[in-house]
């Protein structure tokens, strides 16, 4: 099954209320390692982003949410995320393009994207201890995924599990990008905010994508 229009307007919803509910947790993630804005920041971001998906034209795409989200974080997020998950939105929505309806290998083809851009943007790379260690190993697992033929549900399931893991494996990391890298040696031992909003939102994708297969 693909994953259309109803899915990307749930998952964007779905989103919010993830962040609100761990904004706090977010917040002393970043206040560990960096400004302490994170959880603030993807929470202002996400819910500027609600009341514009009830002004989405007929016949809207997948692609054209991602856009709508990419623009609302670029303008209201805030600190480094606001730039990073915008740019990852924006070129998740080049890769999605017109398609009314992603299938596994365009889910994959979109998570690709969006990493690449945050790599763009953010110059950083798997082991610097930012969200790029989440997404690195998401987009692994989803291609694998989507090359075994699983459906795009799957493919979400896959990308979350292994953001979750990549999350979890920032921990010992010694920065070597952004305000955390500051710190040097005293990085380690605390988790990368980034990558634990990556995991928050991926999973999210994945919840609402299982939802929608089982209703």
């Amino acid at each position: 099954m693909g994953l259309d229009i109803t899915w990307a307007v749930d998952w964007v919803r779905r989103s919010a209320d993830v962040l609100s509910d761990h904004r706090v947790e977010l917040i002393t993630l970043d206040r560990e390692i960096g400004d302490g804005d994170h959880g603030e920041n993807m929470d202002r971001g996400f819910q500027a982003v609600l009341p514009k998906l009830d002004d989405l034209p007929a016949g809207s795409t997948p692609g054209d949410v991602l856009k709508l989200v990419a623009t609302t974080l670029i303008s209201t997020g805030g600190g480094a995320a606001g730039p990073l998950y915008g740019t990852a939105f924006l070129r998740g929505a080049g890769a999605a393009d017109s398609s009314a309806s992603l299938d596994g290998p365009a889910v994959a083809a979109v998570l690709a994207a969006a990493r690449d851009g945050i790599v763009a943007r953010g110059k950083a790379e798997p082991g610097d201890k930012t969200m790029v260690d989440a997404w690195t190993p998401a987009v692994d697992a989803a291609e694998a995924a989507a090359s075994d033929g699983a459906d795009a549900a799957a493919v979400l399931a896959a990308a979350a599990s292994a953001a979750w893991a990549g999350a979890e494996a920032t921990e010992p990391l010694v920065a070597r990008k952004g305000r955390a890298s500051y710190l040097g040696e005293r990085s380690a031992g605390h988790r990368d905010p980034g990558a634990q909003s990556t995991a928050l939102l991926l999973q999210a994708a994945a919840d609402t994508a299982s939802a929608a297969a089982g209703a």
